[in-house]
């Protein structure tokens, strides 16, 4: 059984995740201010360089949720 307490603690509840994970709020706010996405749209916004801290316009896309996480997530993956 998955311990979502314990998972928080030792990785989602730690400083540098709670960083990105504002980030990646923040873009997706960015976006719905100027009207690119809604509540309920179903679509992830995509960090093109996977990092959820640079939220630079050229960096940004609109991608369905399964094409924003259908890849390999390891050091060697990137993507593409």
């Amino acid at each position: 059984m998955r311990n979502y307490k314990n998972e928080y603690k030792k990785y989602q509840g730690t400083a540098l995740q709670k960083k990105n994970r504002a980030s990646r709020n923040a873009a997706r706010n960015m976006l719905k201010k100027v009207g690119v996405v809604k509540k309920g749209d179903g679509k992830d916004i995509n960090h093109r360089n996977g990092n959820p801290k640079d939220n630079s316009k050229k960096n940004l896309s609109v991608t369905t949720k399964r094409a924003n996480r259908s890849f390999p997530r390891n050091s060697r993956a990137g993507k593409k």
